[in-house]
């Protein structure tokens, strides 16, 4: 037995043939989904990038306890799991955050792993001429020049990294066609901006105008025509990932391995392309363009392909569906499930799941109903930090930020382990939209939120028991105004305060538009 996982970044499912988008070319993503089970109602967890991860690897929540940050003493890691157990493991990824400070102890839980440079201003090729030197401090700006710099290096398609990521991956599977038990990971991180591809790919987007292939993260603010001309750099690119999809769906067909193969394809999160007036990702609310995600099985023990499952799955159910494909038991610490049996016949494994970025809005969804639970307060206090490795995405925590840490006792999945405790970064963002309800199947585009007492008492009610089985420490509870023990009642209700509270004139009333609500 043998297991494939093709991760890409930022795959938006919407622009996926197969999840209902028109006129884009990526016939091997709908060749794809003609050979696996595609799921409806798969969501993201933890955000963004090495959150997701940390859940890949664990089969947990992150975001509760921790920001950005690494591979925890005390985590349980699918890839080191299978490893221990015989199982040979691989990853291939052009993932620039995987050699940051905040992703660094991820790629040693492999057997084996490639690197490969250049994306995203990746610090990678050397060449100081016409620099600020004033700015080398300064990670936006090297984000910037830098990103020039390795474009130069990748001028051609066949040294581009995505191309040698996969590359270096269909080496490992023809190397090992004849081996049995091992893992690979073919991880991208395309089609996350910036959307740099060839022109081979311009040509199905046609446009004219300067190149803007990188938008802020932010509001929109381009002329119409600007925002079309980014839309086709991502689509673009997403072509691009497609011709490299289709080149291991090919040799999984020359090598005869769909007998014993089994076939994940997915991302980490999806991206806003200028619907509701946004670009990106984490600056707004996780709306569903964000969230909502696609994702690909093909499990040979079952051989179920060409259908479409509707239970609600997540990010955390990949690691115990690959210990389950290999015999093993997912830990004791996993909250996912195997999805062996929604696999095969379509049975639930959750009543709803949590999403969010730590410090912003927790949310919660069952798969109709989407509650996005701001904090109590403006404060956004107390928020805490839970780790024993402090650093930041992309670098070490500074020695004052220790001046208030304490050693404390750990959870219940530290494994006797203490934690370092102590204040987090607090940062203006999402949570500024208040406490936010939406129902996706009579308002699919989040235009309206809700004030329905009812529903929010069981959606945070939800919300509570996710918060409580995930052993969330008590300053969560604290912040978001939920109880740490007992049931929620009116007294938690924030939907109902917050508008109250704009009746009254004491709060601004939010901008419900197309664009989704602003303050």
């Amino acid at each position: 037995m043998r297991a494939i996982v093709v991760m890409f970044d930022s795959l938006n499912r919407r622009m996926l043939p197969s999840y209902g988008a028109e006129n884009v070319h990526a016939p091997n993503f709908q060749r794809l989904a003609e050979r696996t089970v595609t799921f409806d109602t798969a969501y993201a967890g933890s955000m963004p990038c090495m959150p997701a991860r940390r859940e890949m690897h664990t089969g947990r929540y992150n975001l509760l306890h921790r920001s950005w940050g690494p591979i925890e003493p005390f985590d349980d890691s699918m890839p080191e799991i299978l490893k221990s157990n015989g199982v040979y493991t691989h990853i291939a990824t052009d993932h620039q955050h995987y050699w940051e400070d905040g992703g660094a102890t991820y790629h040693n839980r492999y057997s084996s792993y490639e690197f490969l440079r250049g994306q995203e201003g990746d610090l990678w090729k050397g060449d100081v001429a016409g620099l600020d030197r004033d700015r080398l401090g300064s990670i936006f700006y090297r984000m910037k020049t830098q990103d020039q710099v390795n474009r130069r290096a990748m001028a051609d398609e066949k040294n581009h990294s995505q191309t040698l990521t996969f590359d270096a991956g269909l080496e490992f599977m023809r190397t090992n066609a004849d081996q049995d038990r091992w893992m690979l990971q073919i991880e991208t991180f395309d089609p996350h901006e910036p959307f740099f591809s060839y022109e081979q790919y311009h040509a199905l987007y046609p446009d004219t105008g300067e190149d803007f292939d990188w938008p802020p993260y932010g509001r929109v603010t381009e002329a119409p025509e600007r925002v079309e001309q980014v839309r086709n750099r991502y689509l673009a690119l997403l072509a691009m990932c497609d011709h490299n999809l289709g080149r291991v769906l090919d040799l999984m067909d020359e090598q005869g391995m769909w007998d014993d193969t089994m076939l994940i394809v997915c991302t980490d999160h999806g991206y806003i392309l200028g619907e509701r007036g946004w670009w990106g990702k984490s600056v707004m609310p996780w709306y569903d363009e964000t969230i909502h995600t696609p994702l690909f099985i093909w499990d040979p023990r079952s051989k179920v392909a060409g259908e479409r499952r509707e239970p609600l799955v997540q990010t955390i159910d990949i690691a115990p569906t690959l210990l389950d494909f290999f015999g093993l038991e997912p830990t004791a610490d996993m909250e996912g499930r195997p999805l062996g049996p929604v696999i095969v016949e379509g049975a639930a494994v959750r009543e709803a799941g949590l999403f969010g970025n730590y410090g912003g809005h927790v949310c919660v969804t069952d798969g109709r109903y989407v509650y996005m639970r701001g904090c109590a307060d403006e404060s956004n206090q107390p928020l805490l930090e839970h780790t024993l490795m402090p650093t930041h995405m992309r670098s070490r925590f500074a020695p004052e930020e220790f001046s208030q840490a304490e050693l404390m006792e750990g959870f219940s999945f530290t494994k006797g382990a203490p934690v370092l405790r102590m204040p987090g970064w607090t940062i203006r963002g999402p949570w500024e939209f208040g406490t936010l309800l939406y129902d996706l199947q009579t308002d699919p585009g989040q235009t309206t939120p809700l004030r329905d007492d009812a529903l929010e008492t069981r959606m945070a009610d939800l919300m509570v028991g996710l918060m409580r089985t995930n052993d969330a420490p008590p300053s969560q509870f604290e912040r978001l105004g939920l109880p740490l023990e007992g049931p929620v009642g009116p007294e938690h209700l924030l939907v109902a305060r917050q508008w109250d509270q704009m009746l009254a004139g004491q709060r601004a009333t939010p901008q419900v538009t197309d664009f989704g609500p602003t303050k």
